[in-house]
């Protein structure tokens, strides 16, 4: 797991604690469990009755002296983070990966499945080759009928861009194509500079 998406998922798992929390929190003050269990809450605790509220009287007063607009925006406000963070959850699951590629069209010839797995790595091995290239890594997802390529290219510090996404398209992409007979393999494609250290001049 790259760092940005392990620091996404531990963003999301302390939110989502938070969020239980609070909720566990308004629960146990709505079911009087307090009481029910003889249980003495901190000091200061908030919610610890099912008569309390989040604002009181006071504050909803205050508030809404702020003019007729105050609630329809934090309305709205909540609304947009609830998308946010629906946007945000589902960009985290694993996508799904092709089970089996149909090899000479589809329905595939004779019965013959090449494993999505097994084509990414043919196309990382290949590409790992093209001048440039330090390294890469494929995964191929979507349905076996229309799959789509997400390509990892970490160039050598002399790499070029245009020059490594040209020789990706024109070796090993045309070769999965033609491997596959498939019409099109949409491709998404990430380039990074391997690090390198510093020369030292004399």
């Amino acid at each position: 797991m790259t760092p940005r998406p392990m620091v996404n998922r531990t963003l999301l798992a302390l939110t989502g604690l938070v969020l239980l929390g609070g909720g566990l929190l308004i629960g146990a003050a709505g079911l009087d469990l307090y009481a029910t269990h003889h249980l003495a809450p901190p000091t200061g605790w908030p919610l610890t009755t099912a008569d309390d509220v989040l604002l009181s009287s006071a504050d909803r007063a205050r508030w809404s002296d702020q003019g007729w607009w105050w609630w329809p925006a934090v309305v709205a406000a909540l609304a947009l983070f609830l998308a946010l963070a629906l946007w945000w959850l589902l960009a985290q699951l694993p996508r799904r990966t092709a089970d089996g590629l149909p090899v000479g069209g589809d329905p595939p010839q004779d019965g013959v499945e090449l494993r999505a797995r097994a084509l990414g790595d043919a196309i990382a091995t290949e590409a790992g080759t093209l001048p440039g290239v330090q390294r890469a890594t494929v995964r191929i997802t979507g349905r076996s009928a229309r799959p789509r390529a997400h390509v990892t290219l970490v160039l050598t510090p002399e790499g070029t861009p245009a020059t490594a996404l040209g020789a990706l398209c024109e070796g090993p992409l045309r070769t999965a194509l033609q491997s596959t007979r498939s019409p099109a393999m949409p491709t998404e494609a990430r380039l990074r500079v391997a690090r390198h250290k510093p020369r030292r001049a004399e």
